[in-house]
């Protein structure tokens, strides 16, 4: 009986150092190189691979191999010690990453993750990254979006005394999303200690001064003009964090980039139009 697209198994890798990097794996066995490229998928900063279950599964589902990995610092990851968060630093373990899977990869970035997916496809070249997706991100963005992320990330560093309390707060801060009938869900994201629920992060990557990667704006652009592969970006209509005119100076530096852009969606648009989403990375793809 054949296991395509059934639960993943949670594998680890080694970033730089060493460091324990730990992803789930969706069809390993069963894809050979005719299936085409593995897809990584990358998080958004304070994310965790979880962001990506309902696509990671509809990928698989088509027989594609697909990986959704916790960055470090984040979800199961090992945190590093130095706390070294700088997306330079997040590319050389995806640059560790794709050595380890062996094969050609499209790369999936969210936010932080597709920073750190411009400059990993850059240094890779295009025989190992065939493919990119941004979602919701270019190196030009809001600064506006930005803080009202990393306010709301340190807003609750503390945690929470319940789940239905981070529930309260996740829905103020993403007013367009449904709230979930149950909380069950946010255990993906929160860990329980000494009585209260924080999120699954390093807070190190906050309060290290210097190591918002979104600041390398100057970098990412040439990295991303020099690229030769096909990029597509994907943008949430109701983002603050990329505007209309983010998208249109970042098409105009990449001409060849496609653009689609998600009419239900904010900054998490994965997560709030998800078959809209997923839609597109398919077509895409599968080009």
């Amino acid at each position: 009986m054949s296991t395509v697209g059934s639960t993943p198994h949670t594998v680890t890798f080694r970033g730089v150092d060493g460091l324990a990097l730990v992803a789930d794996e969706w069809n390993r066995a069963e894809v050979s190189e005719q299936d085409g490229p593995t897809i990584l998928l990358l998080h958004g900063g304070g994310q965790n691979r979880h962001s990506w279950k309902n696509t990671g599964q509809i990928l698989a589902s088509r027989g594609k191999h697909v990986i959704a990995m916790d960055s470090r610092g984040h979800g199961d990851s090992e945190y590093s010690p130095t706390a070294n968060y700088a997306v330079e630093t997040l590319s050389a373990d995806v640059q560790q990453v794709l050595l380890q899977i062996g094969r050609p990869v499209v790369l999936i970035g969210a936010s932080m993750g597709g920073l750190t997916g411009i400059l990993a496809a850059h240094e890779a070249g295009p025989d190992v990254v065939t493919k990119l997706v941004l979602v919701d991100v270019v190196p030009r963005f809001e600064k506006d979006g930005s803080a009202r992320i990393r306010d709301f990330m340190f807003n609750h560093v503390h945690g929470f005394d319940s789940l239905e309390q981070a529930a309260d707060a996740v829905a103020a801060y993403l007013p367009h999303r449904p709230r979930p009938r149950s909380v069950e869900g946010l255990k993906k994201n929160l860990r329980l200690r000494d009585g209260r629920w924080y999120w699954h992060w390093d807070p190190a990557f906050l309060t290290k001064p210097g190591d918002d990667p979104f600041t390398r704006v100057d970098m990412l652009e040439q990295a991303a003009q020099n690229l030769r592969v096909p990029i597509l970006l994907i943008r949430g209509k109701l983002s603050d964090v990329v505007s209309v005119e983010g998208v249109q100076s970042f098409l105009k530096q990449v001409p060849a980039a496609e653009f689609v852009e998600l009419s239900d969606a904010g900054h998490t648009a994965a997560g709030d139009d998800n078959d809209a989403f997923t839609d597109a990375v398919v077509a895409f793809v599968d080009k």
